[in-house]
């Protein structure tokens, strides 16, 4: 009887949610201890949910280490029903997973649609990846591959990015925890045992549609009560302004105390270019969430009297009111609700677009498609869960269900 060589480990994680989590592959452990990486710690997941969730500080670093967890045990499951995974392309996935996040920056939402515009963090975390691969020396060639789904195993990008990828079953248990709303739990362990693979590509056996069942009404409910929730979103649109207002000001000349890489992307007036991305990624990597907080502190004593009451107001979670509405306003009632902003904080009624805007928040629990859920059945038979699932019988999850708000401050009268 021959005796496994015993498998050294590199590092191991104490996870809240899962345990002892260890790491004894070299080039996933050099990822880890990697500059890239490790920025992530000072990333929250979350973002300013914790102005509403008080728990919810728990950043990037800890839910990438989580779902490459969940890719583990998710090719172990595999491998044990037969499905053929080598050692090449398990490094591969749980590579594409540590790193599928390394794209976003501080408040990530909020700098993609301000001063970081015309690219998403999915296209910078890739740019990120082929610089990794060149100095890893090519060793992150099949991950990439994985990643972008070009690899010709379909099924590992499937647990990478899809509706029921390691991403999702980690997000969802790992949010849950720590914001403490219970509504988002979900068996992930049950799903991740229920995994297999028909004619290439995730499949669930029938037996785990239950637990599927589940982890989409929970995704649904924590959608509305945490990611969307209307103060975390009120939040985002004041820090939005904030950073849109420092731009606007610091392309007019004005000084604003900032970090030099903050300053490097306020300053710049084009989007950022990816074709020209060796100084873009150098500044835009040195930005963590003490960049921005620390700029919003200093700037509250701004000579721009619109700046200073707005990072006064994020600081102190002095935050705008929000008000559900029917249907979005016209032009001319956002109009009368402005030029009351503008009375109240003696400015014009076009910078009063400020602190009055609206907007409109849609989400759907599942999309059937290219990209859908089956339920492998024990004929060999395979159906989308739309097809399967006995809530899609008596609620309508694919449904988009829209949302619309307005945000205003609490000293102007509204009807």
């Amino acid at each position: 009887m021959s005796i496994q060589p015993k498998i050294k480990t590199l590092k191991t994680f104490n996870d809240p949610v899962y345990g002892f989590i260890t790491v004894d592959n070299p080039l996933i452990f050099k990822l880890i201890e990697h500059p890239h990486f490790q920025r992530l710690r000072r990333i929250t997941q979350l973002g300013l949910t914790n102005l509403v969730y008080g728990g919810a500080n728990h950043s990037r670093f800890q839910h990438a280490i989580g779902a490459m967890n969940l890719m583990r045990s998710a090719i172990n499951t595999l491998r044990s029903k037969g499905i053929e995974i080598t050692e090449d392309e398990e490094i591969g996935a749980k590579a594409a997973i540590l790193l599928h996040d390394i794209g976003h920056g501080p408040y990530s939402h909020a700098l993609e649609n301000t001063i970081v515009q015309g690219v998403n963090h999915e296209s910078i975390g890739l740019q990120i990846m082929h610089n990794l691969n060149k100095e890893f020396n090519g060793a992150l060639t099949v991950a990439i591959e994985i990643y972008t789904g070009k690899y010709h195993v379909q099924f590992l990008h499937q647990l990478v990015s899809s509706q029921l990828d390691t991403d999702r079953l980690d997000y969802l248990k790992r949010d849950s925890f720590f914001t403490g709303v219970s509504e988002g739990v979900i068996g992930s362990e049950r799903i991740i045992k229920m995994l297999t693979v028909h004619d290439g590509n995730l499949a669930v056996e029938a037996k785990g549609v239950y637990s599927l069942e589940k982890f989409l009404i929970a995704r649904r409910l924590m959608y509305w009560q945490v990611y969307l929730h209307k103060t975390v979103v009120s939040a985002e649109h004041l820090l939005m302004n904030i950073l849109l207002r420092a731009k606007e000001l610091m392309t007019l000349g004005h000084d604003l105390d900032a970090s030099d890489s903050l300053k490097f992307l306020l300053q710049n007036k084009e989007a950022f270019n990816l074709n020209d991305s060796e100084v873009w990624l150098k500044h835009f990597l040195k930005l963590d969430d003490f960049d921005i907080l620390y700029s919003i502190k200093q700037w509250i004593d701004a000579d721009d009297k619109i700046i200073g009451e707005m990072c006064k107001r994020l600081i102190n979670r002095q935050l705008l009111k929000v008000k559900q509405l029917n249907a979005p306003l016209t032009e001319s009632e956002i109009k009368k609700w402005r030029e009351k902003a503008a009375k109240l904080y003696q400015v014009s009624p076009e910078d009063a677009r400020y602190f009055v805007f609206q907007n409109s928040i849609s989400n759907s629990a599942y999309s059937s498609g290219d990209d859908s859920i089956n339920i492998l059945y024990k004929d060999g038979t395979a159906r989308d869960i739309s097809e399967s699932a006995s809530i899609f019988r008596f609620s309508s999850l694919e449904a988009i269900e829209t949302k619309h708000f307005v945000y205003f401050p609490e000293g102007i009268n509204v009807q």
